[in-house]
């Protein structure tokens, strides 16, 4: 622990006579600086305790000067972890001091101070827990506050058209308290300033609400699982739990989970580029480099390591303290609405500009009228307070306009549907990372998709065994001889990332962990072939390893046995890949056979129908080494592939899930091509696609649909871009493999989805529009470079992204169509009454009122859609179709042109009509408006089908919206008539009123008859490329 302490002079000279002593002892010196620390210094402490909070505040606020302080290094040790104390844990990772870690008695020293069994890990029960906790602090980050309620306000209020609309309402405010009193006079400044701080508090609620929204969700993408051993027991925790001492094992693709040291592995290299930037992998040993960091990536190999710091006393959560999650991204349609959005505001700022000068020509040249009757300006004779008042009115109407015209409501509705959409997808088993991916996904044309675990269960067992030429089922394994026995009893064992836990309380309750395929493996060997893996640990010991990984498919290790020195060579993975590493095989004698090549045809028969009965076919092989070589400029003893002999294979079955062949014929319905790629041989690749319905029987003889990855690689680009669109599966693939097939289909003009788990699967899922990784046997790595997660691991949970990715993107669209009808009719009805009759028939408050009815409610109801099976009948939307289509220009000019229609003749002939007084049709031409948007929310919610009202009652929130928007209208227009500057309208009134806007329903039923060009549109006007 560093204690800063500020001394007095006294202490000071004190301390300088301490430095000037040269000839102590290093001893004497720890002696002379502890005794100093506790006596003489003293004095300068105490005193000061009770000023302490006042100096920490002086001391976060001002830098101090180190000439003006001295450090301490005062160890602080905990009662239950003597002889070791927090900073120097800290220390010896941070400084990567092999020296200190000496000191402190090298790793099996701070395993026994921090009271730690390197292979039982710690007990891990709530004391232990909790004093751990104490001790050195828990594995959290601070983070920088989030974003309170109040900055959501001020950035609503940093809009210029909301602060000059409040420019306009204070000088409006002024001016009629002093023309009218400030009884009658408030009215009209004060409605605009209500009615302001409404379009901003229910701006700010909603944006505030998917803020925490999405700081919900980036928690839960934050919370990762790590393997660990607590009482001699391998489990899965959560990093949140991890402790200092923790025993954590690590594989190929695991985050490292906190800072520490290694304990003992195989091959373990490192990435350390999110910590240093260097991209080289750092090989990870006991004697030269046993320091982990928390934060970086496991590159090859596995290992365990000793947990020494946890959280803050990390670098890594230091580094993660000073940064904030972006939730302000900005996806592609936000970006191509926010140019739609720019578009239309500068024509709505080009007509208020019109109407603002129209105006303000009219009333200085006296054209215009009080509601008396007499000219509101007479030149001179007119008081420049009227004169003031009366422009700005004009100019609060001008930016009202204004208001209405930009449609604020469109990023507003992408941020509530990809809100709502992210929430609902969680709950479907799928967490997006990235808010682009979920409107991408709408676009998909290809999902390129794993088979192990994705269409299959992941829940392996081996079915099959063959030894030699013969097949072997439960009683006959009595038949191996007990030479070939022990061989397997040492390739299982030994080569396996899987351990086995046994319980202490009955000795006969087996847990087995690792993956799925080396659990059942693991499992076989111990239930079946009654292997006992402690006493095969304890009578071998392994010289080196080489991991598995996907470009290899394979894994070695290099053994000696304890009994007689003898050195052995041990191989496993897949099946013809072996094979081909061996010349010879053991039979059912256990006698060594030569494997001839008519031999091998055998072998490879017997592959191919496990294959073709779904099974992963794994084979065994072994070698007796007489002397050990080592590798070319290198210290490691080499694994020799060669000259091996066969031990035997085994067929491990992975039942498909339920359900999968449904979604995969969902897919290919939407017109979304699914093809398998996958590393396990052709036979296997074969049937599992054939059983999925990737592959159809028709298509079996082609030989074009199904190829090997060596095949697809040999290719010339010209060969690979002309039969890319024909393959549907391709097996013994490596990640290479998948992002060439990638990048073929994206030059192809497809948008590609990819599913993938492991490390080597990262450049793939970058490459792909929509990287989809699996949540449970999903690597760190590969979640990292992924779009969206999907957390049960099932190829029906990406046919659901899918169908919420066009839900998404169906969504805005129907905003988009209601939001630019209202957009239209509002600014050509203003614009076309303020030229002829020289005055806007919407008062401020009005049009605020419904910009608050389009912009929020109308998001809210439009936006949160559920998907509909109709979405999974189109045809996937191309790259580069307009955002804005034919149909939906169809539906909104034909509902604009209606509203203007009507609305226009209440405003010139109404009065004349209707016998009815001005007050009361500028009344009726407000609610009739209001209403028109109401009603027109309904057609809006389908685009292309004539009726509207299908699944309306399943949408609550949607009916709730259009109930709460009618009566707050009648608390508008009956109750609030001077806020809202309306008069009281009767029975017969408000019938008109909802007769002409229930109109739109009809009009838009025959509207929906009319056929539309293929020809978009949008490409005659400026927003062609919105």
């Amino acid at each position: 622990m560093c204690s800063v302490i500020l001394a007095n002079s006294q202490c000071m000279d004190s301390l300088a006579v301490l430095r000037d002593t040269a000839n102590l002892s290093v001893l004497n010196k720890k002696r002379w600086r502890l005794a100093f620390v506790t006596i003489y210094c003293s004095r300068a402490f105490f005193p000061r305790f009770k000023q302490h909070e006042i100096l920490s505040r002086r001391w976060s606020k001002i830098s101090p000067d180190p000439s003006s302080r001295i450090t301490l290094d005062v160890v602080l040790e905990h009662p239950l972890f003597s002889g070791v104390d927090q900073s120097s844990l800290i220390k010896v990772v941070k400084d990567k001091s092999l020296d200190h870690l000496a000191k402190l008695g090298g790793v099996e020293g701070i395993s026994s101070s921090l009271k730690t069994d390197l292979l039982y890990g710690i007990t891990g029960d709530l004391e232990d827990i909790s004093s751990r906790h104490e001790a050195f602090g828990t594995n959290t980050y601070r983070k920088p506050p989030t974003q309170s309620f109040l900055h959501f306000v001020w950035e609503a209020f940093k809009d210029p058209t909301i602060l000059i609309l409040l420019l306009c309402a204070a000088f409006s405010l002024g001016f009629g308290i002093k023309e009218n009193g400030p009884k009658e006079g408030w009215y009209d400044g004060g409605s605009i300033f209500v009615a302001v701080f409404l379009v901003i508090s229910v701006s700010s609620i909603s944006n505030f609400r998917q803020n925490r929204r999405f700081e919900k969700l980036s928690k839960v993408s934050s919370n990762i699982p790590v393997e660990v051993v607590r009482n001699s027991r391998r489990q899965q925790i959560t990093i949140f739990d991890i402790v200092v001492g923790e025993v954590v094992f690590l594989k190929i693709g695991d985050q490292v989970p906190a800072d520490g040291l290694f304990i003992e592995g195989h091959s373990l290299q490192v990435d350390e580029s999110s910590m240093t930037g260097e991209s080289d992998h750092v090989e990870i040993n006991t004697y030269q480099r046993p320091f982990l960091f928390s934060g970086t990536k496991v590159a090859d190999g596995y290992g365990k390591m000793i947990v020494t710091s946890v959280g803050m006393n990390t670098t890594w959560g230091e580094m993660m303290s000073t940064i904030s999650r972006d939730s302000n991204e900005q996806t592609p349609l936000q970006m191509r609405l926010n140019k739609l959005t720019s578009s239309i505001g500068k024509v709505g700022l080009a007509v208020a500009f019109l109407v603002l000068l129209v105006l303000l020509v009219r009333y200085f040249t006296g054209s215009t009228e009080d509601d008396n009757g007499n000219k509101e300006f007479n030149g001179s004779k007119t008081k420049a307070d009227d004169v003031i008042n009366a422009v700005v009115r004009i100019i609060t109407a001008a930016v009202t306009i204004v208001v209405v015209a930009i449609p604020e409501g469109l990023p507003l509705a992408v941020t509530l549907t990809l809100a709502y959409s992210m929430k609902r997808m969680m709950a479907d088993q799928a967490m997006v990372r990235k808010l682009s991916a979920c409107e991408t996904m709408g676009s998909a044309t290809t999902i390129c998709t794993d088979k192990t675990g994705t269409l299959t269960l992941n829940q392996m067992k081996v079915t099959k065994f063959w030894l030699g030429k013969e097949s072997l089922e439960g009683m006959y394994y009595s038949l191996i001889s007990s030479n070939v026995l022990e061989l397997f009893y040492q390739g299982i064992g030994l080569n396996t990332t899987g351990s086995v836990y046994r319980s202490e309380i009955s000795g006969t309750y087996l847990e087995f962990s690792g993956s799925p395929t080396e659990k059942a493996i693991l499992s076989w060997a111990m239930l079946e072939l009654n292997m006992d893996m402690e006493a095969v640990k304890r009578d071998c010991n392994v010289l080196n390893v080489e991991a598995f990984n996907s470009e290899k498919k394979r894994s070695g290790i290099l053994m000696k046995k304890v009994e007689d020195g003898g050195s052995h060579v041990h191989w496993k993975g897949a099946a013809e890949m072996i094979l081909a590493m061996c010349s010879h095989y053991y039979d059912v004698k256990g006698d060594i056979k030569d494997l001839n090549d008519f031999e091998r045809v055998k072998f490879d028969q017997i592959i191919q129908g496990m294959a073709a009965s779904s099974l992963r076919c794994i084979a065994f092989a072994h070698k007796q080494v007489l002397e050990v070589e080592h590798e070319s400029g290198g210290n490691h003893p080499r694994i020799q592939e060669n000259g091996l002999t066969l031990l035997g294979m085994v067929g491990l079955k992975d039942p498909c899930r339920p359900g999968v062949k449904r979604a995969v014929e969902d897919c290919q319905f939407a017109g979304v091509n699914v093809k398998l790629i996958t590393g396990d041989n052709v036979f296997t690749a074969k049937a599992i696609a054939t059983e999925c319905g990737i592959l159809h029987l028709n298509q079996e003889e082609n030989d074009d649909t199904v190829i090997e990855g060596v095949e697809f690689r040999g290719y010339t680009d010209e060969e690979r871009m002309e039969k890319v669109d024909k393959i549907c599966v391709m097996a013994r693939s490596s990640p290479f493999d998948k992002l060439l097939m990638v990048q073929c289909l994206k030059r192809k003009g497809h948008v590609v989805a990819v599913t993938g788990d492991g490390t080597n699967d990262a450049p793939a899922l970058k490459e792909a529009d929509i990287g989809l990784s699996m949540g449970i046997q999903g690597t760190e790595v590969a979640k990292e470079s992924s779009d969206i997660v999907i957390l049960d691991d099932n190829f029906a949970s990406v046919a659901t992204v899918l169908r919420w990715g066009r839900c998404v993107y169906n969504n805005i669209k129907k905003f988009i169509q209601f939001q630019l009808t209202v957009n239209v009719a509002a600014l050509v009805i203003n614009f076309v009454a303020a030229v002829s009759a020289g005055e806007v028939p919407l008062t401020a408050v009005q049009l605020l009122w419904v910009n608050l009815i389009m912009d929020t409610l109308g998001a809210l109801a439009l936006a949160t859609e559920r998907p509909t099976k109709e979405l999974m009948n189109k045809k996937p939307v191309g790259r580069t179709e307009p955002l804005i289509t034919n149909i939906m220009w169809r539906n909104l000019l034909a509902q604009a042109l209606y509203q203007i229609s009507v609305l226009l003749i209440l405003q010139f002939r109404g009065e004349s009509i209707l016998s009815i007084s001005r007050r009361v049709n500028d009344t009726l031409i407000f609610n009739t408006f209001v209403l028109c948007q109401v009603f027109n929310e309904f057609n809006a919610r389908e685009l292309e089908k004539k009726n509207v009202f299908e699944g309306i009652h399943k949408n609550k929130l949607f009916l709730g919206i259009v109930g709460i928007t009618l009566i707050l209208q009648v608390v508008m227009v009956e109750f609030l008539k001077k806020f809202a500057d309306t008069e009281r309208l009767n029975w017969g009134q408000w019938g008109l009123c909802m007769g002409i806007a229930a109109a739109s329903w009809p009009i838009c039923w025959l509207v929906k008859s009319i056929p539309v060009t293929d020809r978009p549109v949008s490409s005659f006007f400026s927003f062609k490329n919105f």
